[in-house]
C-alpha cells in the first residue's frame, strides 16, 4: 500500500502516458521556447513572469552569483581530487554559516514567514550553485576559479566560469548553451522524488534552507538517483561495439547483465523528457564531434524497443539514457555529471521548500514505522552473554599491518 505524504501544486506526471507537467505546463513546450530561469520563476512561484518580473528575477540571482571569499578559499582546502559532489554539498551547508540573521534557529522560527527572507534566499542559492559547482570543477582540474559574469546569461555565465582559461573576452558556443539550458529545464523537478522528499522533510524541522539544500544534493549524490546517467555510459562503455549488443541483450534476460538506462519507477511507456534529449544529441554533435558511444545507445535501444521481453515489461529509456552521452560529448567527466543534475534540480527543491512553508497541514515529519524486532527482554550481564556471529572486521592497509608488526603497538 502507497501513503501520499503531502499535496502539492508543482509538477504533475503520467507515467502509463509519458506525461510530465510543470505546473500545468508540458515538459515539451517549456523545453522548446522557454529558459531556464523562467521555469525556475514558474515552479517556485507557479505561474510564468512577465517580462518585468523575469527581468527582475534574473537581476536578483546573478547578482548573487559572486561566493563570499571566505567560502572560496573553504573550497581550495579540499584535496586535488576531491570528488565534485563531496565539495558542492560541503560548501553549500558551509554557507548556511555565513547567513545567521536567515537562520531560523538563530533568528527565530517564524523568520521565513517573511516573504521577502525567503525571495533573498531564493535569489542566493539559485545565484550561487553554479559558481560553487564551477568552482569544484575548476579545482579537479588545477586551475584557479573564475568570476562569475553576472551580464551573461544563467547557463551561458556557468559555461564562462567552467571554461575561460586567460581570454578576456571569452563566450561559450550559443547552441551549446541552449543545448545545457534545455537539459537543465529537464531536470528542473520530477515530484516527489528521493532527494525532493528529502528536502521536504528537512524543510519539516525548521533548519535553514542551505542546511536543507546540501541534504536533498545529499541524498541526490546516491548512485541509484544522481549517479543513473553515469551508470548508462559505463553500461554502454563495458558493450563497446554494436556487434556485442545481442549477447548483452541475452545476459540481461539471464540475470547476468544489468540494463542501465530503461524503465522507471514512474513512467511505463517512454519517458517524455529522453525524446528531447535525443533530438538534442545531434545538435551537440554538430558542434563538439559525433561520440561513438551514441552508435551503441542507438542500435541498443531499437533492439530493446522491438524484443518482447522488454516490450512486456515496459522498459523504455528514460532520460539518463541519452544524457550521460552528451555529457560526455560535451567533455564532462562522469564524477561531474551528479552535479550537473543538482544545479537545476535546486530550483525544483526549492519551490517544494516555499510551497512546503505555505501548507498549514505541514507539521514535523515523523513517519512510524512497522517493529518486528524481539519482544521485551531482561539485560544480561557480559560476564554471562555468548559470542554472536557478527562479521566485526573491518580492512585494514599493508601500512596499518606493517606497523602492527612492530613491538609496542596495539593490537586492534
Amino acid at each position: 500500500m502507497n501513503t501520499v505524504c503531502c499535496t502539492s501544486r508543482i509538477s504533475y506526471i503520467d507515467g502509463d502516458n509519458g506525461i510530465l507537467e510543470y505546473r500545468g505546463y508540458p515538459i515539451e513546450q517549456l523545453a522548446e521556447k522557454s529558459s531556464f530561469l523562467e521555469v525556475s520563476f514558474l515552479l517556485i512561484y507557479g505561474e510564468l513572469p512577465s517580462a518585468n518580473e523575469l527581468e527582475y528575477f534574473t537581476k536578483r540571482v546573478m547578482s548573487h552569483t559572486f561566493l563570499h571569499t571566505d567560502a572560496g578559499g573553504m573550497m581550495k582546502a579540499f584535496r586535488y581530487n576531491a570528488h565534485p559532489m563531496g565539495m558542492f554539498i560541503s560548501t553549500l551547508a558551509a554557507i548556511s554559516t555565513f547567513h545567521p540573521e536567515a537562520n531560523p534557529a538563530l533568528s527565530g522560527q517564524t523568520i521565513y514567514k517573511s516573504i521577502s527572507v525567503r525571495n533573498k534566499q531564493i535569489h542566493r542559492l539559485l545565484g550561487i550553485v553554479p559558481t560553487i559547482a564551477a568552482n569544484a570543477y575548476r579545482h579537479r582540474e588545477g586551475r584557479s576559479y573564475n568570476k562569475p559574469d553576472a551580464s551573461k546569461g544563467y547557463v551561458e555565465n556557468f559555461l564562462f566560469m567552467l571554461d575561460r582559461l586567460a581570454e578576456h573576452k571569452y563566450k561559450p558556443h550559443p547552441r551549446l548553451v541552449r543545448a545545457l539550458e534545455i537539459l537543465f529545464i529537464l531536470h528542473a523537478e520530477h515530484e516527489l522524488n528521493c532527494s525532493t522528499a528529502a528536502a521536504r522533510h528537512l524543510s519539516s524541522s525548521g533548519v535553514d534552507v542551505y542546511t536543507t539544500m546540501a541534504g536533498a544534493a545529499s541524498a541526490l549524490y546516491g548512485p541509484l538517483h544522481g549517479g543513473a546517467n553515469e551508470a548508462v555510459l559505463r553500461m554502454l562503455m563495458e558493450i563497446g561495439d554494436v556487434k556485442n549488443i545481442p549477447a548483452f541483450i541475452e545476459g540481461v534476460k539471464n540475470k547476468k547483465a544489468l540494463l542501465f538506462g530503461f524503465g522507471h519507477r514512474i513512467y511505463k511507456s517512454y519517458d517524455p523528457r529522453a525524446k528531447i534529449v535525443k533530438s538534442l544529441a545531434d545538435e551537440v554533435f554538430s558542434i563538439v564531434g559525433r561520440e561513438p558511444m551514441i552508435e551503441v545507445a542507438m542500435e541498443l535501444e531499437k533492439i530493446a524497443l522491438s524484443d518482447p521481453y522488454f516490450i512486456e515489461r515496459k522498459l523504455y529509456p528514460n532520460v539518463d539514457f541519452y544524457t550521460g552521452i552528451i555529457y560526455r560529448a560535451m567533455g564532462f567527466p562522469t564524477d561531474m555529471f551528479p552535479l550537473l543534475f543538482t544545479i537545476p534540480r535546486m530550483a525544483g527543491w526549492i519551490a517544494h521548500w516555499n510551497e512546503f512553508l505555505d501548507d498549514p497541514e505541514n507539521k514535523i515529519v515523523r513517519p512510524r514505522q512497522h517493529y518486528v524486532g524481539s519482544p521485551r527482554r531482561e539485560y544480561t550481564p557480559i560476564s554471562e552473554r555468548t559470542e554472536h556471529n557478527f562479521n566485526l572486521s573491518s580492512p585494514m592497509t599493508a601500512k596499518q599491518r606493517r606497523r602492527l608488526a612492530g613491538t609496542g603497538a596495539e593490537k586492534a
